[in-house]
């Protein structure tokens, strides 16, 4: 092994661990929701936990990400090729078991955006890392550092496009009226071929995807460097 290639290996162990947790937060956030509002199932499936592993999905949380690790090993960019996701939450809401009057509607809509948030509120925690680890002149690490804030605002935004399957598709549904149910059975039926064209098809030296996550990109380099600044 070139000795070169240490500094991205660890770092890029670093990001695996990282997207771990974060996917653990992020459907965690689901299930401690969905289990607020009445739902059963979640916690009687032993989701609404912090442990990595009642949240791992074999394809999603471990050989994706490792065979991603393994491909971008020399990469100095080895952290932004790492994608993963978790074992989906399962929820059986019904007006008879839920605690909340608020509409079944609303209470998916409630739950598909309490993941994106956790990501949020994960990434302001890690923010506060960044910052005393800029403060106390540890450099090398705060980037590291700042680099899973980004994961975890791009996490958010990413599953926030409004297409199903993702969180943002049944936020989506919950602001359109009732009568647009047939051009939500459209997005139902073709969303996974929809994702599939944005991280497939070019556009300007990038993928449709690419462009579509500039402003999580944007955001997170603004934030970034306002912290940065504080800490200066």
């Amino acid at each position: 092994m070139d000795p070169a290639q240490l500094p991205y290996i660890r770092e890029g162990l670093l990001y695996l661990v990282a997207l771990i947790l974060s996917i653990c937060v992020h459907e965690f956030g689901h299930a401690w929701v969905a289990d607020k509002l009445g739902d059963p199932l979640p916690r009687s499936q032993g989701r609404v936990t912090l442990n990595p592993l009642a949240h791992a999905d074999l394809v999603g949380t471990i050989i994706l990400p490792l065979v991603a690790f393994m491909s971008a090993i020399s990469s100095p960019q080895i952290g932004m090729r790492i994608l993963g996701w978790g074992k989906p939450v399962q929820i059986s809401l019904s007006a008879r078991s839920m605690t909340r009057k608020i509409s079944i509607r609303t209470s998916h809509a409630l739950i598909a955006i309490a993941g994106p948030m956790m990501n949020i509120l994960f990434g302001l925690v890690l923010s506060g890392l960044y910052f005393l680890l800029l403060r106390a002149g540890r450099d090398s690490l705060a980037q590291v550092i700042g680099g899973i804030v980004t994961m975890n605002i791009s996490l958010c935004f990413f599953n926030l496009l409004p297409v199903p399957p993702l969180d943002g598709g049944a936020v989506f549904g919950r602001l359109l009226p009732r009568s647009a149910a047939p051009l939500l059975d459209l997005l139902n039926r073709w969303g996974f071929m929809i994702l599939f064209v944005l991280l497939m098809a070019p556009y300007r030296g990038a993928t449709l995807l690419s462009w579509a996550m500039w402003p999580a990109h944007w955001i997170s380099s603004q934030w970034l460097t306002t912290l940065y600044l504080w800490a200066a």
